[in-house]
């Protein structure tokens, strides 16, 4: 049919953007504050983040994909846009490097307490 759209509405597209965002900051909160971390119970902590850092990467790549080839959508990307889409992708890309260090400093971490965790 002609003039049928398929997909998500633009609210919805947002509201499911938003839920997913909310969920990653859920999943990467532990790594915040590491000190108060039981290590009796990190391996539940291990597999949150790990959880969080996918949902960060599947962002991180829906960007550049989204940066790399906008001839998709049939229209040239203005200049702010490829301007603030990079410094999404920097700021994301650093912020996915933070979490995976910490997350590397509280794995050795229990392993220097306790012994091997997985």
């Amino acid at each position: 049919m002609l003039g049928t759209k398929t997909g998500l509405s633009k609210g919805m597209a947002v509201f499911l953007t938003l839920v997913l965002w909310a969920a990653a900051a859920w999943c990467l909160y532990p790594l915040l504050n590491l000190d108060n971390i039981d290590m009796s119970n990190v391996k539940p902590t291990l597999y949150r983040s790990a959880m969080g850092i996918t949902i960060l990467v599947i962002f991180f790549g829906k960007t550049l994909y989204d940066l790399v080839f906008p001839w998709v959508t049939n229209r040239a990307l203005p200049r702010l846009n490829a301007l603030l889409l990079a410094l999404y992708l920097a700021i994301l890309g650093g912020g996915i490097t933070f979490v995976l260090v910490r997350m590397a400093a509280l794995f050795f971490k229990s392993r220097q307490r306790q012994g091997f965790v997985l």
